[in-house]
Formats: C-alpha cells, sequence, structure tokens
C-alpha cells in the first residue's frame, strides 16, 4: 500500500503527538528535566499532564477521523496550536525562563508539527460553499 504526502503528514504529526503526549503524561519528572525544569514542582508536573492529555487527544484524532471534513477541520486547529506552542517556546527561550537549548528543541518541534498540519491538509479537495 503506498501512501500519498498528505497521509504520511497525517500519521507523522500523529506519531509526535503521540510520543510527546504519553512522555509528558507518564513521565512528567523527565520532560521536566528535559526541559532544565525542577521536576519536583507540583504545579509543573501537573501542567505537563495536561498538557498530555490534550496532545494524546490531538494525536489519537488524526489517526481516528474519517470523514475528510471534520480531518481537515482538525488539522486547522492543529496549525493554531501548534502555532502558539511554537510561540511560547520561543518566548521562553528569549525571556529567560525556559533554558535556551531546551526553548529552541520546543519551538523547533512544534514548527515542524505546524507544517506537518498544512501538508496533511488536503486542499485539493473541492468544497460545498457555507453560508
Amino acid at each position: 500500500m503506498t501512501m500519498d504526502r498528505h497521509t504520511v503528514a497525517r500519521y507523522s504529526l500523529a506519531g509526535i503527538r503521540l510520543v510527546n503526549g504519553v512522555a509528558a503524561l507518564l513521565a512528567p519528572q523527565v520532560v521536566a528535566r528535559r526541559l532544565g525544569a525542577d521536576p519536583s514542582r507540583p504545579a509543573l508536573i501537573y501542567v505537563l499532564r495536561m498538557f498530555g492529555v490534550r496532545t494524546v487527544v490531538l494525536g489519537a484524532e488524526l489517526l481516528c477521523l474519517k470523514d475528510p471534513d471534520e480531518l481537515d477541520r482538525a488539522l486547522r486547529v492543529g496549525t493554531l496550536i501548534h502555532t502558539s506552542d511554537a510561540m511560547s517556546a520561543a518566548w521562553a527561550g528569549q525571556e529567560g525562563t525556559l533554558a535556551r537549548r531546551p526553548a529552541m528543541a520546543a519551538t523547533v518541534i512544534s514548527t515542524v508539527n505546524v507544517a506537518l498540519t498544512f501538508l496533511a491538509q488536503r486542499r485539493d479537495r473541492v468544497r460545498p460553499a457555507t453560508r
């Protein structure tokens, strides 16, 4: 079976989301250390787990949706989510609230995710006009 570029981008994005989400959900202390943060801070662990749940749901959605219109909607929403993630990581690195190297890594990962949302969208489909 051969996959087109839209499908490859969709599954790649789903994989990235699931790996990062499961890591934040099940091993938030490890993720905190990779971010250069103190893993003993309960509030940070809570926030990382919330991020993990959100990210796992977004990844699973890409694997489960069958309706092309629903999938395109999920990808458009994903574009906004990953853009805000990239901007937040870059800002945190600029402000010094996140160490430079982890901030750069998070910015790059989120920017790749933005690109994948665009690649996964099927812009060649004819959509009915909405009013």
